[in-house]
């Protein structure tokens, strides 16, 4: 097992939506416990199944103390670039996508995001499945299936807005 990486006291963000996998009182099993992006503090270190770190984070803007696993978190410091959509998450092509001249999606066809690159040049990018074919897409050539929402990241209030 690694040694932990971040400290009690630590400001730590998380990468990844949580969501109650039937832990978490007061909420129902797959509820969002804290959206990805938020930043809170460690407030306690334990292991899981002896080889997984564990940390116990508090969310001061949703006053919650969720469990997340090292590989949920980055330092808080640490650059964070939002994106609209996360893994599993449902889209349609906003544009036709192709290789080598070959329609791999049509505008409109649905796909299912795998994986989220934040640091791809240019931008977010997301390794997205269509029929039978990963490509790896930008964030700007795809919008939300029907049905589906996306939500920033990090929520913004103008100062002095209502």
């Amino acid at each position: 097992m690694e040694p932990p990486r971040f400290d009690y006291g630590d400001e730590v963000r998380v990468v990844r939506n949580l969501r109650n996998d039937g832990t978490f009182p007061g909420e129902a099993t797959g509820a969002l416990l804290v959206r990805r992006g938020s930043t809170g503090v460690v407030r306690d270190i334990g292991t899981f199944l002896q080889d997984q770190v564990i940390y116990t984070v508090h969310f001061t803007d949703s006053d919650k103390l969720v469990g997340c696993r090292d590989r949920e978190l980055i330092g808080g410091e640490e650059p964070w670039v939002p994106s609209l959509f996360e893994f599993g998450d449902k889209v349609v092509a906003s544009i036709t996508l192709g290789i080598n001249g070959d329609v791999v999606a049509a505008k409109g066809d649905p796909g299912e995001i795998l994986k989220v690159v934040r640091d791809a040049p240019g931008g977010v990018a997301y390794h997205v499945r269509f029929r039978g074919r990963t490509l790896q897409v930008p964030e700007t050539a795809l919008a939300a299936a029907p049905g589906e929402e996306t939500a920033p990241d990090d929520e913004t209030v103008e100062e002095g807005a209502e």
